[in-house]
């Protein structure tokens, strides 16, 4: 991996090139309590956009995998990590790139979207729909799952769920309490109707963290919805219902 300053924060993150083609790059996102390896590597993403002739840039967010670790919540809000995704765009001098990112990644890519829709030639939410408005999906106690002394004294399932995910991919549990309890803005349905760039929604169809993909797709107005048939919030990032909608939305979009 590599590393870049954003304004401070070291931000870890990998930029391969594609098998063959235009290069055209995208940038990856990855959700909360993962990393670039987890989120994006190990489910197939990164082999299969650069099998389709993508440049592919995937960082490690704030707080996460190899980038710096910060311990206070207001380090961490979405606005401030998108910017972290803008200034690696600015850092590897790419003017323009389609923005993938998934759950907690969806939403720094709308925020950066909203703020800048000229560095993003398309945004697709994968794992966040309406909640991204409504503010609902995780239970309350996932910060203090991550502060526990143990993850048998987690007893609410989600909770639980994250706790273990949490220590599978060796992650800071206390930056990941300060991550969640900062992390969680919401837009406003005029915010969300204001992002003038192509948006494919992609969510689970069984998945109860994300909220309904349609619902959040009809408020902007060049979105499209795309429903992972019979995937929970877990299973939807690989999925390969998943990547042939998202390549054919690359591939149809100005």
């Amino acid at each position: 991996m590599q590393t870049f300053d954003s304004d401070g924060v070291p931000i870890a993150y990998i930029d391969v090139a594609p098998k063959e083609g235009e290069a055209e790059p995208i940038l990856l996102i990855h959700g909360f309590a993962s990393n670039h390896t987890v989120n994006w590597v190990n489910t197939s993403w990164v082999r299969t956009l650069t099998g389709a002739g993508r440049r592919v840039i995937a960082l490690d967010n704030r707080g996460h995998g190899r980038s710096g670790k910060l311990y206070d919540p207001e380090a961490y809000g979405s606005d401030l990590m998108a910017e972290d995704a803008r200034r690696l765009l600015d850092h590897l001098d790419i003017p323009r790139a389609d923005v993938m990112g998934y759950s907690m990644g969806a939403r720094i890519t709308a925020f950066l979207a909203l703020a800048h829709p000229g560095r993003v030639r398309s945004a697709l939410l994968g794992g966040l729909g309406i909640h991204l408005v409504e503010g609902r999906g995780l239970p309350a106690g996932i910060s203090e799952a991550m502060e526990a002394p143990s993850r048998d004294d987690v007893t609410e399932p989600t909770a639980r769920m994250f706790r273990v995910f949490a220590e599978q991919t060796g992650s800071d549990l206390k930056a990941l309490a300060a991550c969640m309890r900062g992390s969680r803005q919401t837009l406003s349905r005029a915010e969300v109707a204001q992002i003038e760039v192509p948006v494919l929604v992609a969510v689970g169809t069984t998945d109860t963290v994300a909220g309904s993909g349609p619902a959040l797709a009809a408020l902007i107005p060049e979105a499209k919805a795309l429903d992972i048939p019979n995937r929970d919030h877990n299973l939807a990032v690989g999925d390969k219902v998943h990547k042939a909608g998202v390549l054919d939305f690359l591939a149809a979009r100005p």
